[in-house]
């Protein structure tokens, strides 16, 4: 192969960390797998039989660009409390398609866009496609954002900040505090907020907020990927200025055309009968997360995970891919920090499994860290 095919770009990024943790997976006699970032409950019974009437239906076409106009308008219908005059809704080929449309709609080659470290994988990555540059603010050792460092930070190339909560790889809640003055500074210094809220209903501890609620000028990209167990369905959408979103659209028209048709339209049927209850299942993640924090009290330094379905412990010794390697040899798969982070402290387990499978990888876990302090 010509390597001149190769653009430059790709250069700069590199393979994921979760998905080489897959392909570890698959070398493992018999993984207990802990990395997985993704709700082991599958989809509503009632969304799938929604779905095969559309198909049966032939309802199997592309659908208008920014999606089909049922599944938009009960979107907007949740976003009513917010009372802004301008706010427009986009649906999306998942989240990450969100994330993708906006950084290409709104970043000019050498624009800054400030991310908080640890972060998702794929932010820094998605601002290199669009030819930014990411400026990191490290939020070690709570994960609570400081928005002085932000006012600090913000430079006449800034043009973007983006905020996860709650937090992949951490767990952590944002405050309406916190949100609320990101979300007053952005509005001030002309900088757009871009606020992903996909495991916005996972949120154990108090009240999810997101800092839409204070200022029209925040994106939010959103999804059903995480909350109704469908990431392989790929349905996301994005609200936010007209005008952005209608640049999005315009992306999303000369890429991704539009989300699976049928899945709309079954999901959008569902919706429009009825509010489907999350509730059994937030409440066994919750107690998930309580089994997590008591099993490894006292033998780790970990930030309380208040939300989603991650726990971010340092690592009792060594550095954490060091950990992790010790950990794979004893069949428990996890995520070394660095994946998420310019640090190589801490590492990700996410309790997004069974409890059999949980209780085997906490057992591990607990060993590691006795054995390394002996």
């Amino acid at each position: 192969m010509n390597e001149r095919w190769i653009a430059e770009r790709m250069s700069r990024i590199d393979a994921s960390g979760i998905r080489k943790a897959f392909e570890m997976a698959k070398a493992m006699k018999d993984p207990i797998n802990l990395s997985i970032g993704m709700p082991h409950f599958d989809v509503d019974p009632s969304i799938k039989q929604a779905v095969r009437e559309a198909v049966d239906e032939g309802l199997n076409q592309y659908s208008v660009t920014q999606g089909v106009p049922e599944l938009r308008d009960a979107i907007r219908e949740s976003l009513q409390d917010y009372g802004h005059a301008d706010r427009e809704v986009l649906v999306t080929s998942g989240t990450a398609g969100g994330l993708m449309l906006a950084l290409s709609a709104v970043v000019n080659p050498g624009d800054q866009v400030i991310v908080f470290d640890p972060y998702f994988v794929m932010y820094n990555h998605q601002v290199t496609l669009a030819g930014g540059e990411t400026f990191l603010i490290d939020t070690y050792p709570d994960f609570r954002i400081d928005v002085a460092k932000v006012a600090a930070a913000i430079t006449p190339r800034t043009k973007a900040v983006i905020v996860n909560s709650p937090n992949n790889p951490t767990g952590v809640v944002a405050s309406a505090e916190e949100l609320k003055d990101l979300a007053l500074l952005c509005r001030e210094r002309g900088v757009l907020l871009i606020s992903d809220e996909v495991y916005n209903a996972f949120a154990f501890d108090g009240e999810f907020h997101s800092p839409a609620e204070w200022s029209e000028d925040v994106l939010v990209v959103d999804g059903f990927s995480k909350s109704f167990g469908m990431t392989g369905w790929r349905l996301g959408f994005a609200h936010g200025p007209g005008r952005l979103i209608q640049e999005m659209t315009k992306l999303q028209q000369f890429t991704f055309v539009c989300a699976p048709t049928p899945l709309q339209v079954g999901l959008a049927r569902v919706l429009a009968k009825h509010t489907i209850d999350l509730s059994g299942q937030m409440a066994e993640y919750e107690r998930k997360r309580d089994r997590v924090v008591e099993a490894l009290d006292g033998l780790y330094d970990l930030p309380r995970p208040e939300g989603a379905f991650y726990a971010f412990p340092r690592a009792p010794w060594g550095t954490a891919s060091q950990f992790v390697a010790a950990a794979i040899a004893r069949e428990l798969l996890i995520i070394p920090g660095n994946v998420f982070s310019r640090r190589d402290t801490h590492f990700r387990v996410s309790y997004a499994v069974a409890d059999d499978v949980l209780d085997r990888g906490l057992e591990i876990l607990r060993g590691l860290a006795i054995r390394g302090c002996a």
